[in-house]
């Protein structure tokens, strides 16, 4: 799949940048495992990527995908590396609104079962986001 149309390209359009909370019951299942470090305060488990989404739309609230790509699938798993931009306007992990614009980047892998997101590795360049938005200097 090369098209950014799986459960991974689905999360970042409909639910990352277009805000839709509803539809990670639809995408994920009820004990998600997520082994990528939680924000502070983050619960596991569904709750904790509806906790994870609420938290970067609050602090990136014009968040768009710039670049979802390379996109891989491997039976059932995913993989794809996305670029996200945005204009830190609301608190990130205690760094209050610097109205800086950012770019940074992630990848993701997922383990579906039956459909939904059972499981996900993901690694964020978080010291590119910290930098950009004046936590820690560049």
């Amino acid at each position: 799949m090369t098209d950014g149309t799986g459960l991974i390209g689905r999360f970042y359009k409909e639910i990352i940048e277009g805000g839709n909370l509803d539809l990670i019951d639809e995408l994920a299942t009820d004990d998600l495992v997520d082994h990528e470090e939680a924000l502070p305060g983050q619960p596991p488990g569904k709750e904790g990527v509806r906790f994870f989404v609420t938290a970067i739309r609050a602090a990136f609230p014009d968040i768009k995908v710039k670049t979802m790509e390379p996109w891989l699938t491997d039976g059932n798993l995913e993989a794809c590396h996305v670029i996200l931009t945005g204009t830190h306007r609301g608190d990130m992990a205690g760094v209050p609104a610097s109205g800086n614009s950012v770019e940074f980047g992630g990848t993701d892998i997922i383990r579906v079962e039956d459909g939904k997101v059972a499981e996900h590795w993901g690694s964020t360049d978080t010291m590119s986001l910290m930098q950009q938005i004046g936590a820690i200097p560049q």
